[in-house]
């Protein structure tokens, strides 16, 4: 199972989101494969007390075609990680956007999952976080993902993100021959704002059953936690951060979504 946590708009939260799916996996046994498709390396920050080189990081699959069981790291709490790099940002132009590029991390990932013996990276679920604009990376999640999952933070530029998205998967059915089922996740929500009422009502109105009813709550320990190298539950397993990501990785179990 592969999924690709994405929004056209930054500052949702869709590291956080990623991190803590693959921490609540793997408090339930699931070893989750990270992908840092973000140049910013904002997840592999949180990993690493040294960033990879380029040619250690997933630029090497573009520019090298490197397998990615040379690159995965292990992450001995959640599973593995193939890191991000600044150079990530040169992939648009170094590359275009011709379908063996947009296929090459579907076709890395077909390749990881036959290893076997000391090179295989033994793992249930493919959590890959997305850099945070439309683009050749942004398309090789999607195409090599079975699910998006779309974080919006209660405000109206979030929302109007996860309408571009919905437009963007739509348009790309017919490339694609299906349709890619996905689900809104509302972050940062705070019941005390009518703005977070109002976006919560709009996205429902828009998008129905895809709208997760588990909500992210505007909370420090979900903030504090990337500071520390931590995941949510690592840093304050009693949070109301921490309820609402095991309650999320219920819900999406739940509905077959996972």
């Amino acid at each position: 199972m592969r999924v690709a946590v994405f929004n056209q708009k930054g500052g949702v939260g869709k590291t956080t989101t990623a991190l803590n799916l693959a921490a609540a996996l793997s408090r339930k046994g699931r070893r989750s494969l990270l992908i840092d498709l973000d140049p910013q390396a904002h997840l592999t920050s949180i990993a690493c007390t040294e960033m990879p080189e380029a040619r250690h990081s997933a630029f090497a699959l573009y520019q090298h075609n490197r397998p990615l069981a040379e690159l995965a790291l292990e992450w001995p709490t959640l599973g593995w990680l193939i890191p991000a790099h600044a150079e990530l940002i040169k992939v648009d132009s170094l590359f275009g956007k011709g379908p063996n590029v947009l296929n090459r991390l579907n076709q890395g990932l077909v390749e990881l999952d036959s290893e076997t013996g000391p090179r295989a990276v033994v793992h249930q679920v493919t959590v890959i976080d997305c850099c945070p604009f439309l683009g050749v990376l942004s398309l090789n999640a999607v195409f090599a993902a079975d699910r998006v999952l779309v974080p919006v933070s209660s405000d109206h530029l979030s929302l109007r993100g996860a309408q571009q998205i919905a437009r963007t998967l739509r348009a790309l059915e017919p490339v694609l021959k299906r349709r890619v089922e996905r689900r809104y996740l509302i972050t940062r929500f705070d019941r005390r704002r009518r703005m977070s009422m109002e976006i919560a009502d709009k996205l429902k109105e828009e998008f129905g059953g895809d709208v997760c009813t588990t909500v992210i709550s505007e909370n420090v320990a979900i903030a504090e936690s990337p500071a520390l190298n931590l995941d949510v539950f690592a840093h304050a397993a009693n949070s109301r951060g921490a309820q609402d990501y095991a309650a999320l990785l219920e819900e999406l179990e739940a509905t077959g979504f996972l």
